[in-house]
């Protein structure tokens, strides 16, 4: 104890130029307390004494103005000292980490264009966080809907996007909010992706009143201004697609569509269709193809002549992107929706992703692929865990914030979860209600002419 005493008091000298030469820790520690901050564990004796470090301020747009705050971080440890579990806590800056920093990005497929996307993208920290923060919420909430269906608290059609979060986090960071987006029936990240938050969506997904869908769309009918769904007819979202394309060419206002669907439905003829009349038209539609790698339980080799789907617009240019890394579909995505907005037309846009549930909760997904081919690229190529590395190796953030966001989004779910399941069902005189968007009342005929419901809008 003399020698560590001796030790740390020396390093404080050489440090402040002064002459500490303490005796004792309490000593010692009031030398250090004109330094750093010092606190110990809350413990029965000493609940009333202790200081906790104060916890980092929240993301916000706001951060430069935040920067000048410090945040409390753990960096040295004096065991058994005068208090049980006593310890130094160092003050820290953001100031101390990387504001910003540049990537190197898989180079992107391209076909009919002479340049592709970007080969580097730049990300600021804020951005990180709050990518990282995105993209952890939509797992979190995508294991707790696998938990409810589980438990039959979710029934019916339930399609789940675990391992696909960078595709819709990098979607969104890359268009304008005023852009229009418009997907299959795997929908879930995207309707939290376009503003509606978790306890909205879980409360669809259970079928009660304070769902985004007043608990009548399901898990296939999610909408938030400017996303038109989560649809369920396989591939008939794409030439919906193309008409809200045509609707932003018609009115003039420089927005875009990104119309999303599958490699199941990519050899839908409805999508070549749509695909023909984009291109005739030169309608600012960006048409992105989710390639998990299975349409439900067949692979895309078994199901498709040829696998090169951003090269099926034939007429129409694409690229192939890595769409397990957020930044390199913010980048492509920001690419193509330029294309458009310059009035070039549409492109497509393949994202090679993977699913890890199988195709629905009905599928256990492992009768057509191994237990070991889901853990391959769950420990290779997952979208949070590269992104956190990233971070973390160019020192952009901490460990303890990473944590601390995880407690906060567990929190936020299960806060979710609570009112997914206790929040009341839709009454059944609500159940012809929005039909139409007209404010007359409409008079609705039931299962048999003398049984009417009413339509309010």
């Amino acid at each position: 104890m003399k020698n560590m005493l001796t030790m740390i008091s020396n390093a404080l000298c050489r440090i402040t130029g002064r002459n500490v030469g303490a005796q004792t820790v309490s000593e010692l520690l009031a030398d250090l307390s004109e330094y750093v901050s010092v606190s110990c564990p809350v413990t029965p004796t000493l609940a009333q004494t202790c200081r906790q470090p104060p916890k980092p301020p929240p993301v916000s747009a706001s951060a430069p103005a935040a920067a000048a705050q410090l945040v409390s971080a753990q960096t040295d440890r004096l065991d058994q000292l005068d208090g049980p579990g006593a310890r130094v806590v160092v003050s820290r800056s953001f100031a101390d980490f990387t504001s910003q920093a540049t990537f190197d990005i898989k180079k992107c497929d391209v076909h009919r264009l002479e340049a592709g996307p970007p080969l580097e993208a730049e990300l600021t920290r804020e951005q990180g966080l709050q990518y990282y923060r995105v993209m952890q919420t939509v797992r979190r909430m995508e294991l707790k809907a696998d938990q409810l269906y589980k438990q039959k608290i979710i029934r019916g059609f339930c399609h789940l996007y675990d391992g696909q979060e960078a595709c819709a986090v990098g979607i969104e960071a890359a268009i304008n909010p005023s852009d229009h987006l418009i997907t299959a029936y795997r929908a879930h990240g995207y309707t939290y992706t376009r503003g509606i938050a978790v306890k909205e969506i879980l409360a669809e997904l259970t079928g009660r009143k304070g769902g985004v869908a007043k608990g009548k769309g399901g898990s296939m009918h999610m909408y938030a201004p400017h996303f038109y769904g989560g649809n369920g007819i396989v591939g008939a979202q794409v030439p919906l697609g193309a008409g809200i394309a045509l609707a932003c060419q018609y009115q003039g206002n420089n927005q875009v569509c990104v119309s999303l669907y599958g490699d199941g439905a990519a050899n839908q003829g409805q999508l070549f269709e749509a695909f023909n009349m984009a291109a005739l038209w030169k309608l600012p539609c960006v048409f992105v193809c989710e390639n998990n790698g299975y349409g439900m339980g067949t692979s895309v080799e078994r199901a498709a002549a040829s696998t090169e789907y951003y090269k099926r617009g034939d007429y129409i240019p694409g690229i192939r992107v890595d769409g397990m890394d957020v930044l390199c579909v913010r980048e492509a995505t920001k690419f193509a929706a330029e294309h458009c907005r310059s009035g070039k037309g549409p492109i497509i846009m393949e994202l090679r992703t993977y699913r890890y549930h199988g195709h629905s909760m009905s599928d256990p997904g492992v009768s057509y692929r191994t237990r070991d081919e889901v853990q391959e690229v769950r420990s290779k190529s997952d979208p949070i865990s590269m992104l956190k590395e990233r971070m973390l190796g160019n020192n952009m953030a901490s460990v303890e914030e990473f944590k601390e966001i995880d407690v906060s989004i567990r929190k936020e779910v299960e806060e979710a979860a609570q009112f997914a399941t206790s929040d009341p069902e839709p009454p059944l005189e609500e159940l012809c209600d929005h039909l139409y968007s007209n404010d007359t009342p409409l008079e609705v005929r039931g299962t048999n002419p003398w049984s009417k419901l009413k339509s309010v809008s």
